[in-house]
């Protein structure tokens, strides 16, 4: 992919991050209600839309904090070997998070949430 195309991508996630971000800080903070009462979480944590919300904000976030530390990486101008290396680290380890980060949404949903409360 062009590098123009990763700032694209980059650009538009950073329109995902404060498009849902907003929305979340609006449902959590000035709905009504405690964010953090147990019984707010498990709601939250059964609902598709919150799950949705909460996958899409982390591919988001993940892919324009890991762009912009790319970015920052390979302004240290390293050979064409580690450059290879400093972007198949950083591939993984954000799919790694995202895959981690997605099964933690989806599990949360068929959870009864009976611990802590």
């Amino acid at each position: 992919m062009s590098e123009r195309s990763l700032w694209t991508l980059s650009i538009a996630s950073t329109g995902v991050i404060v498009v849902l971000l907003g929305v979340h800080m609006t449902l959590m903070h000035l709905m009504g209600g405690e964010p953090l009462e147990w019984g707010s979480v498990v709601q939250r944590m059964r609902s598709v839309l919150f799950a949705t919300t909460y996958v899409l904000l982390l591919g988001a976030a993940l892919y324009h904090g890991l762009y912009g530390f790319r970015n920052i990486l390979l302004e240290l101008n390293p050979g064409a070997t580690l450059r290879r290396a400093t972007n198949a680290v950083l591939l993984a380890g954000g799919l790694g998070l995202f895959v981690f980060g997605t099964w933690a949404a989806v599990a949360s949903l068929g959870t009864g949430a009976t611990f802590g409360g």
